[in-house]
């Protein structure tokens, strides 16, 4: 079952049970009305009636058709006048005028027991049998009249009275079933309307599914319950579509990352197995034995330096945080730069100005970071270019930047230095040893870290690396 029809059922039924609940009501409430009329009629002709009952009675005569001042009782209406012990004294039926014969009720043996003290009392009963015709309901007075000795019995048909309550009940019944008529077409409608919507959502949800992502539901406004959940699902959906997005960004990266690593270790591995073939057939020959020995030493070193830094990716790459001590950063960098002159006594490497920053961080990653990128900056500039260093705290952040003097990058090269196995010269890198991995590596370390890393280049105005950290008390806050 739909929806639309469900929701049209429940409409329906509740609206059916509120008519039920209405016609009742107001069907019990005239009911009642009305024998409070009839009763107060009775009690207003109790003495009238007792008194020409009992003149009848005086005279001898019968009260059958009985009628007089203050009878105001209507015709067919039926009265007894009875005795201190319960007897019929004299009866008759209200009959003013050319009238017909009338059922009368038909009395219970014991009526209720009334007093005369205290203005008489009155007792009143519904009588649903009747002599001399169909079957008629009377409402039954049993009253004492003071100004007389004994009781008078009254009674007055309810045939006007179930009449009108019958004509009341087919009215309700009539009315009840136009009201639900006319709200079934109108809440049909009206339903209708406010679910297509619902169903253009369907829709739209269904060409999803098909994996059109790019797809929106409507409406998305906040003015309706309808708009609210079209702006929630359309949130959803963009997150979907970026999650989606990313992953297949990711999954693109592992496999460009895998078939570069491979590459990577390939040449190595050819070189060492090319080798082996040399040593097996050098065995007499000194100078291309020790050739073969140093080739496949030097491969193997260059293997096991590109397998550890690739280890290093592997643990940064699964977002577990670094172990984290505070750090003097100034004494990382100054010893990394005396690291690098010793290394590379030939060039020019400049450490500018340095400020006291402290980080929270890891020690080894840290040293690794501004050894990469010393690195970097001499393997891909010319001998002659200078290298600066410097280290600055302020604003809450340490920022460490490594300049040189070189050729610069272009901007597409620029972008991408920081992606595994990239290298803007490749064949000049495989000659220098490098794999493309020490910047993706530093950008990695440096995220860990909660910092930021960038490249400022020009093409022939040489390239400056940026690294900006959060100092102890601004990463302590952060932390916690």
């Amino acid at each position: 079952m739909s929806l639309r029809t469900r929701l049209l059922l429940a409409l329906l039924a509740l609206v059916a049970v509120g008519l039920l609940v209405a016609g009742a009501v107001t069907y019990v409430s005239l009911r009642d009305f009305l024998l409070e009329r009839i009763d107060q009629q009775l009690l207003d002709a109790r003495v009238p009636v007792s008194v020409n009952l009992e003149r009848s009675l005086q005279n001898g005569g019968s009260a059958f058709g009985f009628g007089g001042p203050g009878v105001n009782l209507p015709i067919g209406s039926y009265a007894q006048l009875r005795g201190s012990d319960g007897s019929v004294l004299i009866a008759g039926v209200v009959q003013l005028g050319q009238g017909t014969d009338h059922p009368q009720p038909v009395l219970p043996t014991e009526l209720p027991a009334v007093s005369a003290q205290g203005g008489g009392q009155a007792a009143f009963l519904t009588v649903t049998r009747s002599t001399g015709g169909p079957a008629t309901d009377f409402r039954v007075m049993v009253s004492a009249v003071p100004e007389i000795s004994g009781t008078v019995v009254a009674a007055i048909p309810l045939s006007d009275m179930q009449q009108t309550l019958r004509q009341l009940l087919g009215l309700e019944v009539i009315v009840s079933l136009l009201v639900l008529a006319a709200l079934a077409v109108a809440a049909w409608l009206l339903i209708k309307r406010d679910l297509r919507p619902l169903e253009k959502m369907a829709v739209t949800a269904d060409a999803i599914s098909a994996g059109d992502l790019s797809l929106r539901v409507e409406p998305a406004e906040p003015r309706t319950e309808v708009g609210r959940l079209g702006l929630s699902l359309n949130t959803m959906l963009g997150r979907i579509e970026t999650a989606f997005a990313e992953r297949a960004a990711t999954e693109e990266k592992l496999r460009r990352f895998l078939a570069d690593a491979s590459h990577e270790l390939r040449t190595p591995l050819t070189s060492i197995r090319g080798y082996s073939e040399v040593f097996e057939r050098a065995k007499d020959d000194p100078e291309d034995l020790d050739l073969a020995m140093r080739r496949i030493e030097e491969e193997s070193k260059r293997m096991g330096v590109m397998v550890e830094e690739l280890l290093v990716l592997a643990r940064l790459g699964e977002g577990r945080e670094p172990e984290k001590l505070p750090v003097d950063l100034a004494r990382v960098v100054g010893d990394c730069v005396s690291d690098a002159r010793a290394a590379s006594p030939g060039r020019d490497i400049t450490l500018e100005s340095v400020d006291t920053a402290d980080v929270l961080g890891d020690d080894h990653q840290l040293h690794q970071v501004v050894h990469n990128l010393l690195s970097n900056a001499v393997r891909y500039t010319p001998p002659e270019a200078q290298v600066r260093v410097t280290l600055a705290a302020r604003d809450g952040h340490a920022t460490l930047a490594v300049a040189d003097d070189g050729p610069g990058l272009e901007p597409d090269v620029a972008a991408k230095v920081f992606e595994p196995f990239f290298r803007a010269d490749r064949s000049r890198a495989r000659e220098t040893g490098g794999a493309g991995l020490g910047l993706a590596i530093v950008a990695a370390i440096v995220e860990s870290h909660h910092g930021a890393v960038r490249l400022d280049t020009t093409p022939g105005a040489g390239a400056t690396f940026i690294v900006t950290l959060p100092l102890l008390g601004i990463e302590s806050g952060h932390t916690t």
